[in-house]
């Protein structure tokens, strides 16, 4: 039975981790800790799990297995390494961390414990998305990805929390990441520079450009109260043979070919965000959202941000 502990329960997805206990598959949540002990008691009661303020109080107390994070963003950097340290993997909301000094200290720390840190970019594993990767090489070589990340902003029921940078960690850092994730996986950029622009803290673009590739990712709080749908996410792929288009809120992928006219491609099934890692890890295994890749995706996202912050002059960067 693998124990799974909650560290930080601020934001809903910590639904993500519950999920899969809920499906009886051999996982049992242990513990919740949040510095508002209301809001641990929620999470842990439906489990009859054990209620913490402190999360180090509780790595201390119940030596879980794995750790989901999913607290205030700018806790959350301390909190993973932490975890870490006490010899935990680490599942992760995204934003893993709002700077990039908590990245770096993620990073090492994940060096010297040889654990896991998945970050839970479950766009990868939407139905949409399954299905944009098992054709992408119909599409010849990918020269742009093209994304568009609008979300409700909601206000009444946002925490004050949200609305303080240094606690928030900016549009982007939280935002970009999964359409940044994704961009690198469609066209397998590895270097280049990298760009951010905000306007009124509400609307942003991410641009990465490197040899043979530019990627965009453009995100919002603007979508309207009236909206059917909290975000019409979408991501178009173009390429030298064809293009395809990621409808993800209509759940459609719409495919184009030197040799076909637009159509819908079939779907697969998709998967819950914490399905495949925590399988992963309950197996011995390193989940495919590794490591590196969510470190990298989140410097990313970060160097964006700082870029953003900063005239959007574009900062270099490289996985070598």
């Amino acid at each position: 039975m693998m124990r799974i502990a909650v560290a930080g329960a601020a934001h809903p997805h910590v639904a993500y981790a519950t999920a899969e206990v809920d499906q009886g598959t051999g996982y049992e949540l242990v513990a919740v800790a949040d510095p508002e002990r209301a809001t641990a008691e929620k999470w842990a009661a439906p489990y009859g799990a054990r209620v913490f303020t402190d999360h180090r109080e509780m790595l201390r107390a119940v030596e879980p297995d794995v750790v989901m994070v999913a607290g205030i963003y700018g806790d959350r950097g301390r909190v993973v390494v932490d975890a870490l340290d006490a010899g935990c993997h680490v599942i992760a909301d995204k934003p893993l961390c709002t700077t990039l000094e908590d990245l770096d200290a993620i990073t090492a720390a994940a060096a010297r414990s040889g654990r896991h840190v998945t970050l839970l970019l479950e766009k990868r594993y939407y139905p949409v998305t399954l299905a944009a990767r098992e054709l992408a090489g119909r599409l010849g070589t990918i020269h742009g990805v093209t994304s568009s990340g609008p979300h409700k902003l909601n206000r009444p029921t946002r925490p004050p929390w949200f609305f303080e940078r240094s606690r928030y960690g900016g549009l982007l850092n939280d935002l970009a990441v999964h359409d940044i994730d994704a961009g690198l996986l469609f066209t397998g950029l590895t270097g280049g520079t990298v760009s951010g622009a905000i306007v009124d803290g509400l609307y942003g673009v991410a641009t990465l450009s490197g040899p043979g590739a530019l990627i965009t990712a453009g995100v919002d709080w603007l979508t309207p109260a009236g909206s059917p749908v909290h975000g019409d996410y979408r991501m178009k792929l173009v390429g030298t043979e064809g293009t395809a288009e990621l409808l993800w809120a209509r759940n459609r992928l719409v495919l184009t070919t030197t040799d076909a006219a637009p159509h819908d491609v079939p779907l697969p099934a998709g998967y819950r965000p914490a399905e495949l890692p925590l399988r992963a890890l309950a197996e011995g295994n390193e989940p495919d959202i590794g490591t590196a890749r969510g470190l990298l995706a989140t410097r990313l996202a970060l160097l964006a941000q700082q870029s953003a912050e900063n005239g959007g002059v574009p900062i270099s960067w490289t996985t070598a």
